[in-house]
């Protein structure tokens, strides 16, 4: 019997050919499914990845994993999405998701981070700058730029002013912060978890929380302490002048 003979290996050439033949028939079997593909050229998905009609990915975009993307969506351009569940009309804007798993109607990006564990309801807005982790936000919610949200569960509602940070990590273990609806989170507070921000309840821009904020109630400063009706009264006059 004949000794086999070893399998013939690609040249480098041959093997960047080969490369592109594969991405452009991904491309072409997306394009046949009523996707488009602005940039095939620099379009990168991998053979089991599912994109719905209608959606439309631009130039510098990965798609790889488990990922599914549903229908009238946009992605990219410069987006890298791995293992994540997209729903219908959904945009992501120059951002990475990692199992991450967005409802129908979310905005995301430009230049933000979504880690795995990361489950964003339907209508909810992530914008520049933002990272989350291991949360859950609620259906149409708003983080508008330059915050971090982990370990988080936030509700219905919520607004989260720039530069908020869930202080998840004591040094030990990981904690949790919840944000009950229609709550209002000042820019620059700093919430310490574990923490509840209670329903409709707000932080005034800079506040440190690390106490409980009961529904209904605003909280100022460092550490964070409950404004009196008399407080309230007297800001709303200085604003009237």
């Amino acid at each position: 019997m004949k000794p086999r003979r070893p399998a013939r290996r690609l040249g480098p050439l041959a093997a960047l050919r080969a490369q592109a033949e594969e991405r452009l028939a991904q491309c072409l079997r997306l394009a046949e499914a009523g996707v488009r593909i602005v940039d095939p050229a620099t379009t990168y998905v991998e053979p089991q990845i599912a994109v719905g009609k209608g959606t439309i990915i631009h130039p510098n975009t990965t798609i790889m994993g488990a990922s599914v993307i549903g229908q009238r969506c946009r992605i990219g351009p410069n987006s890298v999405i791995i293992d994540s569940r997209i729903g219908d009309d959904v945009v992501v804007v120059a951002s990475v998701l990692e199992g991450s798993v967005l409802e129908e109607g979310v905005g995301v990006g430009p230049f933000s981070h979504l880690r795995r564990g990361t489950h964003l309801e339907a209508g909810v807005h992530v914008g520049n700058f933002v990272e989350i982790k291991a949360s859950r936000l609620g259906r149409g919610t708003k983080v508008g730029h330059f915050s971090y949200v982990g370990d988080a569960q936030v509700g219905a509602q919520v607004n989260i002013g720039a530069g908020t940070v869930t202080c998840n990590y004591d040094g030990e273990k990981k904690n949790e912060t919840v944000i009950e609806d229609g709550a209002l989170i000042g820019s620059d507070t700093m919430l310490v978890a574990p923490v509840r921000v209670g329903r409709g309840a707000s932080t005034g821009a800079g506040s440190v929380v690390t106490r409980d904020v009961p529904a209904g109630t605003q909280v100022v400063g460092a550490p964070a302490r409950r404004v009196t009706r008399v407080q309230s009264q007297r800001q709303v006059h200085r604003k009237v002048g």
